[in-house]
C-alpha cells in the first residue's frame, strides 16, 4: 500500500485499487484550477498503471464538492480549458483521452455541478444518505458543460432530467437513487467501506474481460448498437485465447474464485 498527495488530490494504492481523494476541505472541495488539474492527472496515473484495476474517487471532509470555484477557474473555461499532458478526461468534454478502466465514485454532503457530472461519466456511484445534489448552472447564468446535458436524460428520462437541469434546484439522495444517478444509498459511516469493497470486487475480476465489457458498452453509446454488435464475436475470440480465460474455466471447474493476471 502506498499513499501520496500532490496538490489538491490524494492517491492511495491498495492492492489492485487506486483511491483518489478530493482534498480541498476548507473550501468544501470546490474545484479550483489546481484541484481540477490534479484530479485528471491522478486519473491519468491510474490509466497507465497496469496493476491498478479499479479506481475509487471519494472526498476528504464532510462534502464531496461544492462544484466549480468559478472565481478561480472562470478565465480558464472562458478561454477553453483542456486537460494537461498525461491526464485523462473523465467527463469526455475537455479534449483529453477517456478512461478505459472502471471508475467508482462515492459522494457525501454537497455534490454540486461538476461533481454530478463526474458521477454521470463514472461506471458505479454510491452516496451517503445526507448527500445533497444540485446542477445549479442555470442559476448562475451558464449551463452544465461537463456532460449533464448529454447523460442525465439517458439514465433518468427526459422529464426527470429537465426537472433538475432547468431549475438548478437541490435534490436529495433518495431522488438521486430514483433517477438512477446512484446505485446504493448508505449511512455516512458505511459509505467509504462499502465503496472500497465494491471497487475490490471489480478489481478481483479478469482485467481484460472488464475492460472489454466497458469498451463494448461505450461503443454502443458512441457508435450505436449495430456497430458494437458487429465487434462482439472478434473480441470474444480474442479473450478466449488469454491466460485469464483459461484460469476462469479452471476456477469454475474447481469451484473457487479466479486469480487473474490480466494476460
Amino acid at each position: 500500500m502506498s499513499t501520496s498527495s500532490v496538490g489538491r488530490v490524494s492517491r492511495e494504492k491498495r492492492g489492485h485499487i487506486m483511491l483518489i481523494g478530493l482534498d480541498r476541505t476548507p473550501k468544501r472541495n470546490a474545484f479550483d484550477q489546481a484541484m481540477l488539474d490534479d484530479l485528471v492527472l491522478a486519473l491519468g496515473e491510474y490509466e497507465r498503471d497496469d496493476d491498478a484495476r479499479c479506481a475509487l474517487v471519494f472526498a476528504h471532509g464532510e462534502h464531496f464538492t461544492a462544484g466549480l470555484d468559478l472565481a478561480n477557474v472562470g478565465d480558464a473555461f472562458r478561454q477553453g480549458w483542456t486537460v494537461p499532458a498525461g491526464a485523462v478526461d473523465p467527463w469526455g468534454t475537455f479534449g483529453g483521452p477517456r478512461l478505459s478502466k472502471p471508475l467508482v465514485v462515492a459522494v457525501q454532503g454537497y455534490c454540486y455541478t461538476i461533481g454530478i457530472e463526474l458521477m454521470l461519466a463514472a461506471d458505479i456511484n454510491l452516496c451517503a444518505s445526507n448527500t445533497r445534489f444540485a446542477q445549479m448552472e442555470v442559476q448562475r447564468g451558464i449551463f452544465p458543460f461537463a456532460g449533464a446535458t448529454l447523460r442525465l436524460h439517458q439514465i433518468a428520462g427526459w422529464g426527470n432530467a429537465m426537472r433538475w437541469l432547468l431549475t438548478g434546484d437541490e435534490f436529495d439522495a433518495h431522488e438521486a437513487y430514483r433517477l438512477g444517478l446512484v446505485q446504493e444509498v448508505l449511512a455516512s459511516e458505511d459509505l467509504l467501506p462499502r465503496a472500497i469493497w465494491l471497487a475490490e470486487r471489480v478489481a478481483a475480476q479478469a482485467p481484460l474481460g472488464v475492460r472489454a465489457t466497458l469498451a463494448s458498452a461505450h461503443q454502443t453509446l458512441d457508435d450505436g448498437e449495430k456497430v458494437a454488435a458487429a465487434a462482439l464475436q472478434a473480441t470474444a475470440q480474442q479473450l478466449l485465447t488469454t491466460e485469464d480465460a483459461k484460469e476462469g474455466l479452471r476456477a469454475m471447474l474447481e469451484k473457487r474464485e479466479g486469480k487473474f493476471k490480466g494476460k
